[in-house]
């Protein structure tokens, strides 16, 4: 019975402590600064601490209805499953995480987790500011490092004894060195022995004030030497020093450049030839040199006193509108009259700016009268030059030492077939034809007059006769050109009538000699075939044979005598496809023995006057030429065209072709292409198109073939 009381009153006393205990647990608890809460195996909130509340900023009550993963929404499911996992696998894991209050607002905490058998013990600290520190601190670092890489400033970190501890770009491409290699030196590695006692006394400075700022040379390893302006900073990381240097050198070079430019324009002004003033806004000279006194005629300390405008008429409508130029546009070159002190007129080209010098305007004048009076008389001579030049009746032109046409009068471009602007710039011995170029190279070198064949612009040949003048002016030469084409084909015409007149006169005399004993030796030789008709057929084979070529020689004699006398022509109008094509049907059978086809085609024309017989005559004569030069066969091609001036007729073959070098012949009297030809019946064809005021042209390629294009005027009064 005295045991029992005892062991009640201990189990009283152990309540007690136990409850003690739980009180300091609790007060602990609830007065740690981190947060502490209390979560189920759901993650339910079963308790929390005041710092708790505070941290999620909600009541116990609130925060007791609530699931930790509420406020994870920044947290990925799978982090957190992983963290779970980590802390029921070892029984406790750290880690941060990223909140989100009801708010919206966020924090970054430091998560503690304990494992218990019965609920899971998470310690939560908020280091939002400690991030956010850590942030500042990073951007920081990096803006400092962005600055110190990409700054245009040379930017160094050394140590108290000078030694190089970090350098950026800039500096090392300052002093053509790399950063491995700076940090092994020292400052006064670079500067000049002289200098190093003023580092020192610059670093002694620096210590005690912290920043200052100086000028020092730095030598490169190339021996070259540049000026660095630098500001120098203490203690900026570790102890160490900064400085922020820029290269001057250039800038320092610049100011003596300056002055000795300022040096040199004091003497320039003072000695100048041109007369030069600094005027104000009003016109008042404020400077002038010896020059501006002998050019205004007055003594130099009267002209500094004086105002320009008293020089001028300032009514004149000229002088107003320079003013208004200068003072709008800020310059201004131009000439004007100037009235000096003595009475006389001087023409004086200036040059203005504006607040060029401190703010003030500077002149230059230049005396022009006698250059003035020099470019009249000039402008005069040039005026009767260059009329006498576009006057005249040949062609001229001004060439260069390269053969190159700088000036051409509208006579030269006429017979060039271009127009001033294309022939300028082009050399004379482009249009010089090809065969003739080596001789006109050897001639030009002579000079002289010579006849050349030239290509025009149009690709047109023209027979032109040069002379050429070397160096009437320095490296200038003067080539006059005479187009004689049309005095050469007068001279070809001349010569082929005084041909055709001989030939006539032969071609009567002729035919009357011939025509007498022909007619005897066809008479005699149709009585011989007819008294031995009995014989053999040898003999009648040698009598056609002398019939058919007693037949040529009175062809020939019968062409002869169209050349000998006029021909009766009766001129209608007729159709010339009618014409053609009759004639194709007569020589269709002759075309078709020799394998000929002849292909004809025919537009509607115009009907045209003309002697049908004759136009059938030079059909003919075309067409059998055409058989004749086509022994393997082949077409002719014929075909009646409406154009322009007038019915075209063309009739091309497939034969060997004609040289072009042979092509201006044809036509002439007994020249032939042909073996057995007399050259009569292109001839003739060729007069009877001239009677009937037409032409023949002749286009042909060697190998190829032939074509005649006859060409007839619609119209004709005959």
């Amino acid at each position: 019975m005295i045991e029992k009381p005892q062991s009640i009153h201990m189990a009283n006393q152990e309540k007690e402590a136990i409850e003690e205990k739980i009180r300091q647990y609790r007060f602990i608890f609830e007065q740690a600064i981190d947060a502490i809460v209390l979560v189920n195996k759901d993650g339910a909130f079963i308790d929390m601490n005041e710092a708790a509340c505070r941290l999620f900023r909600a009541s116990k009550e609130k925060l007791l209805q609530k699931h930790f993963q509420d406020y994870l929404h920044l947290v990925p499911e799978h982090i957190f499953q992983f963290q779970k996992q980590m802390l029921h696998k070892f029984g406790s894991y750290d880690d941060e995480l990223v909140i989100r209050l009801a708010d919206g607002e966020t924090k970054h905490v430091q998560l503690f987790m304990r494992r218990h058998p019965s609920f899971d013990l998470y310690i939560i600290r908020d280091i939002s500011s400690k991030k956010v520190l850590e942030r500042e601190r990073s951007i920081n670092e990096t803006l400092f490092k962005d600055l110190f890489n990409r700054a245009g400033d040379s930017i160094i970190i050394f140590d108290a004894r000078g030694r190089f501890i970090d350098a950026n770009p800039s500096f090392c491409a300052s002093v053509n060195a790399n950063k491995e290699e700076l940090c092994k030196l020292s400052i006064q590695t670079f500067i000049p022995i002289e200098y190093h006692h003023l580092f020192e006394q610059l670093l002694l400075m620096l210590k005690r004030t912290g920043t200052v700022s100086s000028e020092l040379p730095f030598i490169l390893a190339d021996g070259m030497q540049k000026l660095f302006e630098m500001t120098l900073t203490a203690n900026v990381h570790s102890g160490f020093f900064m400085a922020i240097m820029r290269d001057v050198t250039e800038k320092r070079n610049m100011e003596m450049n300056l002055q000795r430019s300022e040096e040199r324009f004091r003497a320039i002004f003072e000695q100048a030839h041109e007369a030069i003033f600094i005027c104000d806004d009003f016109g008042n000279i404020l400077r002038a040199n010896p020059a501006a006194s002998r050019t205004f005629e007055l003594p130099l300390h009267d002209l500094v006193r004086a105002n320009l405008m008293q020089f001028i008429d300032a009514k004149d409508e000229k002088v107003r509108r320079v003013l208004r130029q200068f003072f709008r546009d800020g310059e201004i070159r131009d000439e004007l009259t100037f009235h000096m002190p003595n009475g006389e007129r001087k023409q004086l080209e200036f040059t203005s700016k504006k607040g060029v010098i401190n703010g003030y305007h500077l002149t230059i004048f230049r005396n022009v009268s006698e250059r003035k009076k020099m470019e009249k008389e000039l402008r005069e001579q040039e005026q009767k030059f260059r009329s006498i030049f576009n006057h005249a009746m040949d062609g001229m032109m001004l060439i260069d030492d390269e053969q190159r046409i700088f000036d051409a009068n509208p006579v030269a471009c006429r017979i060039f077939a271009l127009k001033k602007e294309q022939l300028i710039g082009k050399r004379v011995h482009a249009f010089i034809e090809t065969n003739h170029l080596k001789h006109f190279q050897t001639w030009l070198s002579e000079a002289g007059e010579e006849e050349f064949v030239m290509v025009d612009g149009k690709g047109k040949q023209r027979i032109v006769e040069l002379s050429f003048k070397r160096n009437v002016i320095e490296h200038v030469g003067l080539m006059m050109v005479r187009d004689i084409t049309e005095k050469k084909e007068m001279e070809e015409r001349l010569r082929k009538s005084d041909t055709l007149n001989v030939v006539g006169q032969l071609a009567a005399g002729i035919a009357h000699e011939i025509r007498n004993p022909m007619t005897a030796l066809k008479g005699f030789i149709q009585l011989l075939q007819g008294s031995m008709s009995h014989e053999s057929e040898t003999y009648h084979m040698y009598f056609e044979v002398i019939t058919s070529e007693l037949k040529r020689i009175e062809s020939i004699i019968t062409e002869f005598l169209v050349l000998a006398k006029p021909q009766a022509t009766h001129y209608e109008k007729n159709d010339v496809a009618k014409v053609m094509q009759e004639t194709v049907d007569l020589l269709s059978v002759q075309a078709t023995m020799h394998n000929i086809q002849i292909e004809a085609t025919y537009e509607p024309v115009p009907p045209v006057y003309c002697d049908s017989k004759q136009l059938k005559q030079v059909f003919i004569n075309m067409l059998k030429n055409a058989i004749e030069v086509m022994p393997k066969g082949g077409t002719i091609t014929v075909s009646v065209q409406h154009v322009d001036e007038g019915v075209r007729i063309a009739i091309r073959d497939q034969g060997c072709g004609i040289p072009k070098e042979k092509i201006k012949k044809i036509g002439e009297p007994f020249y032939t292409t042909k073996e057995r030809g007399t050259g009569l019946g292109l001839m003739v064809s060729y007069k009877i198109i001239e009677e009937h005021r037409g032409r023949i042209d002749i286009e042909s390629e060697v190998g190829v073939g032939t074509t005649f294009y006859i060409t007839l005027p619609a119209t004709n009064d005959m």
